[in-house]
């Protein structure tokens, strides 16, 4: 697929695009056409989907959580998002910004005050307005909001940067079924997940600007009240906000979304810094610290809770609705952790993506919802109950109006509500226009556009046809199909690990001896020694690469061609490198490379001398990269015997793992190596190439 930076040529994957788009387009126009009807039907489509699917969408949910800690917390934690030698392209604050204001950001602004108040006028069990009431409302916040929503964003972003980065296939959610069908991802049925990846982010967004709006619309009413609260404000806000989104959109990811994320942090933390100093500051903690306990404490029960013996419609208002429309979202934000995350292991993708955002989000829903309820339990603000109760949307400014500066922190959320609305908005178009694309990353700027007005437009006509309602129905009936698409994916990463573990053992059980041992005998100490402290000039190493690599990788190479091994040899004078590379279908290639390698001279290599002012002197290195990465050995200084010992040694290790893993290799990875990843053709990083 075309990855062309033209501004105007297409990357569009036809058979991706036009179902999305066709679907999209006729439901925006059965909507218009017939909004009351539209309405009815999205009603009675919520209510058979929660009745029926309602089990599936708590299991899948639960199984989603248990999945990405199992593997965390396993050996295979260690596994970097990319090939072995691969850095974080952002910094942690930078990267937790993109990924908080991708995932939920405006959730937190429209649901932190509304819904413990709501669950605490209105508890799904028990006396309503008591202090039980209380706990068990902000115990709910704290399930709705907690890790299970993090595991699902996690899980796809997970399995997209894996198959991704580490094994060079396409950013896309078709890379998840890889080791399960093959090649055939790229027919029809790769196809049909991407579609069906595209309307579950669509939708998601429209809910998100829905809600979005709402609250914008009521804080503007609260600010200036001639400004009606109405649908037809709310469509004009989206309209608005889109027109912004595009510029951001066009900008791309570094220069629009990345600094709208940091923005958005920078404003909400004030908030809460502003709400914790002005409210209950000592409450505030202390419920904190008792709330995450209990979360702990009930996650299990909460988990499998469904209300089974006491039918109510409250699970599939709130519990199956927040988990489908993260579901929903899944696509969308799982892409675009992906897409942020290369470099980083399992471990901290799923540490940074999971435990950091809850422990910020049940900071949040602690300072504005238990300070909403202090509010009402301690200072007799009953009121707050029947406004929330009238207009969720109104909430968090009816709670400014019993702290001071109220106008001025009004108008502040509302700015951010509007940051947070053009960032899910822009980094939604990029993710879709991504998948639309096939899994290209650089698309032209005009195909974002449309993906921004297309998703400004399923919002309005869904408001149109119902409000809230039906931006409910449409998230958990697109989420239904997705959920089933990432179990599928845990099993495909499941057995792509169990393969990656089987490389590893190889690697433990195989001895290397090529470096230390010479013709039958340890390598002689004091060569050994001088190599140690030698510290080569680039044309030393360009000359050895030349010279002793390129001979001894042609030996080894004649040797396997006489055994029946299809072999060859390849030599980059430009970039200094030089590879054996064995290919065999069906099976993972075998690569073997050495390339120059250049790094800042240490400062114990010349104690007596005075480190150059105009910059650090550098030397060079003969390094060996293999398909998984680089493995931080340097070569230099071998004679013949000793490079070709090294390489045997890698290729039996090599065999070692074909031979403990017949029948589990369900593809060959050579095939899809990213050219920023392991292949010979990949560019350097920077200041590392002499």
């Amino acid at each position: 697929m075309s990855t062309t930076t033209s501004p105007w040529k297409s990357t569009i994957l036809l058979p991706v695009f036009a179902p999305a788009v066709i679907v999209s387009l006729l439901l925006v126009i059965g909507t218009i056409s017939n909004p009351e009807l539209a309405g009815r039907a999205f009603a009675a489509t919520l209510a058979w989907i929660t009745e029926t699917f309602g089990w599936f969408y708590m299991l899948a949910v639960a199984l989603f959580l248990i999945f990405i800690v199992v593997v965390a917390i396993s050996p295979w934690g260690r596994i970097k998002l990319g090939p072995d030698h691969a850095e974080p392209q952002y910094s942690f604050p930078a990267w937790f910004a993109m990924l908080f204001s991708a995932g939920y950001g405006i959730a937190l602004l429209f649901f932190g005050v509304a819904e413990p108040v709501l669950h605490y006028a209105s508890p799904p069990a028990g006396a309503a307005e008591t202090v039980d009431a209380a706990k068990q409302a902000m115990q709910i916040a704290f399930f709705h909001w907690g890790f299970h929503i993090w595991a699902i964003y996690g899980l796809v972003g997970l399995v997209l940067a894996y198959f991704s980065f580490r094994h060079g296939l396409p950013l896309s959610i078709r890379s998840a079924l890889y080791p399960l069908i093959g090649e055939r991802i790229y027919g029809p049925i790769g196809h049909a997940v991407d579609v069906f990846a595209i309307l579950g982010t669509l939708f998601g967004i429209a809910t998100t600007l829905g809600l979005s709006v709402a609250q914008i619309n009521a804080g503007l009413n609260y600010l200036w009240p001639q400004i009606p609260v109405n649908v037809n404000v709310q469509i004009i806000a989206i309209a608005v906000i889109t027109g912004l989104a595009l510029i951001s959109v066009v900008a791309g990811l570094d220069k629009g979304v990345k600094n709208l994320s940091i923005l958005n942090m920078v404003l909400a933390v004030f908030l809460m810094l502003f709400v914790f100093s002005v409210g209950p500051s000592i409450l505030i903690l202390e419920t904190f610290l008792q709330n995450t306990g209990s979360y702990l404490n009930n996650i299990v029960e909460r988990t499998f809770n469904l209300q089974a013996y006491s039918r109510s419609d409250w699970i599939g208002n709130w519990t199956l609705f927040i988990f489908g429309w993260t579901i929903a979202w899944a696509p969308f934000v799982g892409l675009f952790i992906a897409k942020i995350s290369r470099g980083r292991t399992i471990r901290q993708f799923v540490f940074g993506v999971m435990f950091v955002p809850t422990m910020f989000t049940f900071l949040w829903f602690s300072i504005f919802g238990d300070t909403a309820l202090h509010l009402i339990m301690n200072e007799g603000y009953t009121a707050l109950i029947g406004e929330v109760q009238g207009d969720t949307a109104i909430a968090l400014f009816k709670l400014y109006e019993r702290l001071p500066l109220t106008s001025i922190v009004s108008f502040i959320t509302v700015i951010l509500i509007i940051t947070f609305f053009v960032t899910s908005s822009d980094s939604g178009s990029l993710v879709v226009d991504s998948l639309a694309s096939g899994g290209a990353l650089v698309t032209p700027a005009w195909q974002r556009a449309f993906w921004a007005i297309l998703e400004g437009a399923l919002a309005s006509v869904l408001l149109l046809a119902g409000g809230l309602s039906a931006l409910q129905t449409m998230t958990i009936a697109s989420a239904l199909p997705f959920s089933i698409i990432m179990l599928v994916a845990a099993v495909g990463m499941w057995r792509a690990l169990t393969i990656e573990g089987h490389r590893q053992t190889s690697l433990e059980y195989a001895m290397q001896s090529g470096r230390h041992s010479g013709s039958g005998g340890p390598l002689n100490w004091k060569k050994r020694l001088a190599s140690m402290v030698h510290f080569a000039e680039r044309q030393q190493v360009v000359d050895f690469v030349e010279g002793t690599v390129m001979d001894s990788l042609k030996q080894v190479s004649q040797g396997l061609q006489e055994k029946g091994w299809p072999a060859s040899v390849s030599h980059d004078p430009e970039l200094c490198r030089a590879w054996l590379e064995v290919t065999r279908p069906e099976e993972l290639d075998f690569l073997y490379e050495i390339r120059l390698r250049d790094y800042a001279r240490p400062s114990f290599a010349y104690p007596e001398m005075d480190r150059s002012p105009e910059g650090d002197v550098h030397y060079y290195r003969a390094e060996v990269f293999l398909r998984r990465g680089g493995q931080s050995y340097d070569v230099f200084g071998y004679d013949e015997h000793e490079l070709i010992g090294d390489v045997l040694d890698q290729f039996e290790k090599y065999l070692h793992f074909r031979h403990i893993s017949p029948g589990t290799l369900p593809w060959n990875m050579a095939e899809h190596d990213e050219l920023l990843q392991t292949a010979p053709q990949e560019t350097p990083p920077a200041g590392t190439q002499g």
